[in-house]
């Protein structure tokens, strides 16, 4: 091979290796987009269910001239409108934080947000989330995106338990290494374990499509997640055991190096008649 050759054959290669690595910035930029796509298809249907609410109360207390009927319909219209609010608080919040920008965020309230947009879903599947909020200190994050992942692995989680279950999401420090745990827990069928390394694959899913509401089978979903959680300087790691369940752990920098001083909470969304458990009955 001439020195001529070689000198062409280099260009070559490194001509389709910034090729493959546009391509990638571009896949990333279509898993952010597939994400957030998911988080307004959530947040507009919660919205919409909330206008159902106050349209249907509103004319069942027109047609009621009774006075304990239509106190009724206040007070629905009243707790829909409460919902209301909760949600556009939480849009606000996405539409403060659309860019890339890493800030000190409080995950708690991340959570609590997500929660929000998907409860009335899990209540629906019979899904109880609990949520162990303990003391942690603001992570170097991006809100916005956090949430997309949080949100990604909640609708898993509540794919995985087609009869309904109990979701255990947890926020712990670790000091030693100066990062904020989210540990998204199910109770569902889990994952075999030859298909595990290959979960964070782009286009590769364990499901055979969407479910009934349109969401999951794509196979981008968890790509996406792992993309922007490493953006994060952070990492995602998974545990499942068939018939069991699956625990993914995200793990974000801190933003600082102490916890804020606030008491631990832990508290539940139950199912419909469900009862509430404290957060010594969670198996560890």
């Amino acid at each position: 091979m001439t020195d001529l050759q070689a000198t062409s054959q280099a260009s070559i290669v490194e001509q389709q290796a910034k090729e493959i690595e546009i391509l990638k910035r571009r896949l990333l930029e279509a898993q952010k987009l597939t994400a957030m796509g998911e988080l307004v298809s959530t947040t507009t249907h919660e919205f919409n269910n909330v206008l159902m609410s106050v349209i249907n109360y509103a004319r069942m207390g027109l047609r009621h001239k009774d006075e304990q009927t239509r106190n009724n319909c206040f007070e629905k219209i009243s707790a829909a409108g409460e919902r209301a609010a909760k949600i556009t608080t939480g849009v606000l919040a996405m539409a403060k934080n659309r860019g890339n920008r890493m800030e000190p965020t409080e995950l708690s309230k991340i959570v609590d947000d997500t929660i929000v947009l998907l409860e009335r879903e899990m209540r629906k599947y019979r899904i109880e989330i609990e949520f162990q909020n303990n003391d942690v200190p603001q992570a170097l994050a991006n809100g916005n995106q956090i949430q997309q992942v949080l949100l990604n692995l909640m609708i898993n989680a509540r794919q995985a338990m087609p009869q309904g279950g109990r979701l255990i999401l947890r926020l712990s420090y670790d000091a030693a290494d100066h990062m904020v745990d989210l540990l998204v827990r199910d109770h569902g069928v889990g994952i075999p374990s030859d298909q595990l390394p290959q979960i964070f694959d782009a286009f590769y899913s364990t499901k055979s499509g969407p479910d009934e509401t349109g969401k999951g089978g794509t196979g981008i979903g968890l790509a996406a997640c792992r993309d922007i959680v490493e953006a994060h300087q952070g990492k995602i790691r998974v545990q499942s055991t068939v018939g069991m369940g699956t625990a993914f752990t995200i793990r974000i920098p801190a933003a600082e190096a102490n916890p804020s001083s606030r008491s631990d909470v832990s508290h539940v969304v139950p199912v419909s008649g469900g009862s509430m458990l404290p957060t010594s009955s969670v198996r560890q």
